[in-house]
């Protein structure tokens, strides 16, 4: 976040350190309830909805170069199994650490000489701007790293039949007789045999009819 990013302390996700001050070792715990924000996972895959509650457990430490945020996230996830495609529910639980910088002050919390635009070196790091951070970028990383990449309604999940797309977890025995590729050719042979061989049997019990009419 750029250290000239205007925040709104309004905003859920927008924490004020004033109260926790810039004396080093200082500590402050916090709780906060907040609605999810949107697309709070990976995308298409499995994430908290919109709106669904999540539950937050922070802790601040004052240190000489900012303030160093800990906490963890928890919430209900959903998404879809990628072997059945039904869907599914987990329960979050996603840890993060990180350090938001004071914008006056260089990585080793030294006041700087003179205000920088470096923006190569500001650009991994996270700032306070007039006494406030905002969690929502650490949040999200947070929850992706903690949500699995291919979920899955439970772990021995069979997946769909490959044929004809039923669900092998609701029928266990499920299964197609299978064909040898090698064997199809030489099965229509057969049958092309033996369905010659009865219209040539047909054919001789009509001349065997018509002799026996003339003989009479």
């Amino acid at each position: 976040m750029a250290p000239n990013a205007h925040l709104d302390h309004r905003k859920p996700l927008v924490f004020d350190t004033h109260e926790l001050g810039r004396r080093p070792g200082a500590l402050q715990r916090l709780t906060r309830e907040i609605d999810a924000p949107k697309d709070l996972g990976i995308a298409g895959v499995v994430g908290v909805p919109e709106g669904a509650p999540v539950e937050l457990e922070l802790r601040l430490e004052s240190v000489m170069e900012g303030v160093l945020v800990t906490g963890t996230a928890r919430a209900q996830a959903e998404g879809e199994c990628v072997r059945c495609l039904e869907p599914l529910e987990l329960e979050l639980e996603a840890d993060f650490q990180e350090m938001f910088s004071y914008p006056d002050a260089d990585d080793r919390g030294r006041p700087k000489a003179e205000p920088t635009d470096d923006a190569e070196e500001d650009e991994d790091r996270l700032f306070i701007e007039d006494g406030l951070f905002d969690l929502e970028p650490v949040l999200r990383d947070a929850v992706v790293l903690a949500l699995p990449m291919q979920p899955v309604c439970q772990d021995d999940c069979p997946g769909l039949c490959s044929e004809c797309g039923a669900r092998l977890a609701d029928d266990p025995d499920h299964h197609h007789d299978a064909v040898d590729i090698r064997w199809a050719a030489l099965q229509g042979l057969a049958g092309s045999l033996e369905d010659g061989e009865k219209d040539e049997m047909s054919g001789a019990e009509a001349e065997a009819g018509v002799d026996e009419k003339q003989e009479k």
